[in-house]
């Protein structure tokens, strides 16, 4: 299974509830919402946990659940072993967090070219993923 895109959680988190926060990044994440994008594991269950206890106002559970749902509709990755090693061998090799090399080895699995983030350096290829920042 392979997809054009991967959208990282605070993609997912602008596009689910910053209509008032921070309207263009909601308009411009809403707009990804209609691409051909993957998702994982980690960026649902981090999706759900922020957008509970963090969310500008907090999501309701109930309502963060509904999105998590519908999202994990979308084609997904799970979480195994050779995910996290794969992880691990990108966070040693570019210098970056386990958890955002999580992502990109999650994203490389789903054939994603693109990864759509903010927490990363935009325009920076890791491996066979690019990380575009569509907030710039």
């Amino acid at each position: 299974m392979t997809v054009e895109t991967f959208l990282d959680t605070n993609i997912l988190l602008y596009a689910a509830g910053a209509q008032r926060s921070a309207p263009e990044k909601h308009a411009i994440a809403q707009g990804l919402l209609t691409t051909d994008f993957g998702v994982s594991a980690q960026t649902l269950g981090e999706f759900y946990f922020n957008a509970v206890r963090k969310g500008k106002p907090p999501m309701a559970p109930e309502a963060a659940e509904v999105w998590v749902r519908q999202l994990s509709r979308k084609p997904f990755q799970l979480i195994d072993a050779p995910l996290v090693f794969r992880a691990m061998s990108l966070a040693q090799r570019y210098q970056i967090r386990y958890w955002d090399a999580a992502i990109l080895a999650a994203a490389e699995k789903l054939g994603a070219k693109t990864v759509y983030s903010e927490d990363l350096n935009h325009g920076q290829a890791y491996g066979d993923v690019t990380v575009i920042n569509p907030f710039i």
